[in-house]
């Protein structure tokens, strides 16, 4: 045997499983550190040099990586990083929102080629599935038959148990319904013909962040997304964790109190459904929020005081999270403008310094890079993940 994982033929591995395991493992090393020269790649593998360029020529004749400018040191030959190839794999990624769902395609280094969206009061089944088939269809049509034979699967970020979500009508509750006995996996397969995974969608963009953000900036971490409805995601040892059923990272579960000192949960008093609460009883459309980013701004006089609400209670909630794993970060990120992420990262760091910290260590606080379309980019990485990377 040569060497690293090579050794694990004996264990029962066959020759092409071991072989694709060191690919996929050199795939990751790139993915994470970005454009990386064969010796670097094979002191970081713990694999023999011979082995990485003959791992390194194939993936190359394959079009899954391209060969970097070359780097001239003091002595001997230029070395060639090598990089992912863009065009190497497409991936697409629903998400499906309270208030809207988004189609992106996005190509093998998380850049977004493709994008469209759907909004509405209320998702309904038929509604989203109509819309997925009419966008991979118009998207399609715009790619090369090459390009289309490299998208490689189909990513769905939902919340699990859609028809759980909390309304205030009698109608809406019933439509929420409608997706009891609904397979997203199936309806999304007929349409598309391609393998679908399904992920919890806070889990998928805490996915994003992972792969395509700051994530790579921290080994263990906790993230918030605040969607009209918060969720969260957990890393751990460089790996998001999403638990035997998929539901780790469940932070919008957390307990709190309300205002009359009821017990809460932080999905009741950090989401954007508070503001769009406050928008309605001044008799203002809450659509703006999601259709016009401006609007937050505009709004300043109800988006001030959600804000200072949210980032009391993210404090809190950082804590109670780093009390049963101290996390080095936590990262906060929304279906909300840049200014507002750091205008909530700001208040959050300034919350936490009043609050009681025996026998925990503050983690850092910062914001997240993805943004609005993290849910949808996580979900369209999940493919590529699983085919391509460890």
């Amino acid at each position: 045997m040569e060497d690293g994982l090579v050794r694990s033929i004996s264990s029962g591995l066959s020759q092409k499983g071991v072989r694709d395991h060191n690919e996929r493992l050199l795939l990751s090393l790139i993915q994470r550190h970005g454009a990386l020269p064969g010796s670097d790649l094979a002191r970081i593998a713990n694999l023999s040099p011979p082995t990485v360029s003959a791992i390194l020529r194939r993936l190359e004749s394959d079009g899954l990586l391209e060969r970097g400018d070359p780097v001239r040191g003091k002595v001997g030959k230029p070395s060639i990083p090598m990089r992912l190839a863009p065009d190497g794999v497409y991936s697409y990624g629903l998400k499906i929102g309270r208030r809207s769902a988004e189609l992106v395609l996005i190509d093998f280094c998380g850049d977004t080629r493709h994008q469209r969206q759907l909004n509405y009061d209320i998702p309904l089944p038929d509604t989203i599935f109509d819309f997925v088939g009419a966008a991979v269809s118009e998207i399609s049509g715009a790619l090369s038959p090459e390009a289309v034979a490299r998208i490689c699967g189909f990513g769905v970020a939902a919340p699990f148990g859609l028809w759980n979500w909390p309304n205030t009508s009698d109608e809406s509750d019933a439509a929420f319904q409608s997706w009891k006995d609904v397979d997203l996996r199936v309806r999304t397969a007929d349409i598309s013909g391609l393998p679908v995974t399904l992920m919890n969608d806070a889990t998928a963009a805490c996915q994003a962040e992972h792969m395509f953000g700051r994530g790579k900036e921290f080994r263990d971490y906790a993230y918030f997304f605040i969607g009209a409805f918060i969720g969260g995601g957990v890393v751990l040892n460089n790996s998001v964790f999403e638990g035997p059923q998929g539901n780790a990272g469940a932070l919008g579960s957390l307990r709190t109190v309300g205002p009359n000192g009821e017990s809460m949960q932080l999905v009741d008093m950090a989401s954007i459904h508070q503001l769009e609460l406050r928008l309605r009883e001044v008799d203002l459309d809450p659509r703006q929020l999601w259709t016009d980013p401006d609007s937050w701004t505009s709004l300043s006089r109800y988006v001030d005081p959600w804000l200072g609400q949210t980032a009391q209670e993210l404090a809190k909630a950082a804590l109670s999270t780093c009390s049963v794993i101290d996390f080095e970060a936590i990262l906060i990120d929304g279906a909300f403008p840049p200014a507002i992420r750091e205008e909530l990262v700001g208040r959050v760091r300034r919350y936490m310094a009043t609050q009681d910290t025996r026998g925990l260590i503050p983690p850092r606080i910062e914001a997240g890079s993805i943004g609005a379309k993290a849910r949808s980019v996580g979900a369209a990485s999940q493919p590529v993940g699983t085919q391509f990377m460890l």
